[in-house]
């Protein structure tokens, strides 16, 4: 794995300075109504959940799970998603598109190409598992004598919706994308502190970001993209993917198929 020190030492460690790490206690509320949860958005309605497998959006309720509504999206691979007060976004990740779908039916009403889209800097065997992903299967070793195959580019994995605008994260690129949406245009952009930037969520004026291999997230200043502190799950946690925070709280998923939280 890219170590995280690796990491800043490759962009630039002035970019982000001494980060302040903290620990917290994780709850696992519930299982997911999917098989595998890949985005959170907190809203008044409840808590939307987009799976990556079924590519459903699902509405519940937050302390119950209560299924409230069940969209079918042509999302592929969807690993986030965000409400603009009339409509859902969703990170259709294989795709390597933005689809504005409809809250009610789950129809697409417009598709953008996603930002940053590409393929990630670490190697499959690189990427963090989660604690409650059952031991790898063994493979053989890479035979020298062949190319490797060719890596499969992605797009955007975090969505979040603040005052007109849609903000993005990037894996590929590892950067976070303040879009504006009636052009769909970059308005500005800054890189992340780790290299699996997820789920995002607002907390008053900062951006919080998963990064599910730093197992954590970090706190942005979105105006410069400086991080202000860092939150680190212990190893035995549920891995961050989706993330949204609701009164105090942030809310996560694993991919594993659990929904959890940690008081900020």
């Amino acid at each position: 794995m890219l170590l995280r020190r690796e990491f800043l030492g490759a962009i630039g460690v002035a970019a982000f300075g001494s980060i302040k790490e903290r620990s917290v206690k994780v709850e696992t509320v519930y299982k997911s109504p999917g098989p595998a949860p890949n985005g959170l958005q907190a809203t008044d309605e409840g808590l939307w959940v987009l799976d990556q497998k079924d590519n459903h959006a699902y509405l519940i309720e937050y302390e119950s799970g209560k299924i409230l509504r069940n969209l079918k999206t042509d999302s592929v691979a969807g690993s986030g998603l965000t409400f603009d007060g009339e409509a859902l976004w969703l990170a259709s990740t294989y795709s390597r598109e933005i689809l504005r779908t409809d809250a009610k039916t789950g129809a697409t009403l417009a598709r953008y190409p996603s930002p940053g889209a590409g393929v990630v800097h670490w190697k499959p065997e690189e990427a963090r598992r989660s604690a409650l992903a059952p031991p790898p299967k063994p493979t053989p070793p890479p035979d020298p004598s062949k190319p490797a195959p060719p890596r499969t580019a992605t797009g955007a994995h975090g969505l979040e919706w603040r005052a007109g605008k849609l903000y993005i994260s990037n894996p590929p690129s590892m950067r976070i994308y303040r879009m504006e949406p009636k052009t769909f245009t970059v308005e500005y952009d800054f890189p992340t502190a780790g290299n699996r930037p997820h789920g995002l969520g607002w907390e008053g004026d900062y951006l919080w970001a998963a990064d599910s291999n730093y197992y954590g997230f970090h706190k942005y200043d979105p105006k410069n993209g400086k991080v202000i502190e860092a939150i680190k799950l212990a190893d035995s946690d549920p891995q961050p993917h989706g993330a949204s925070i609701w009164k105090g709280y942030m809310w996560y998923c694993d991919e594993m198929g659990v929904v959890c939280r940690f008081k900020l």
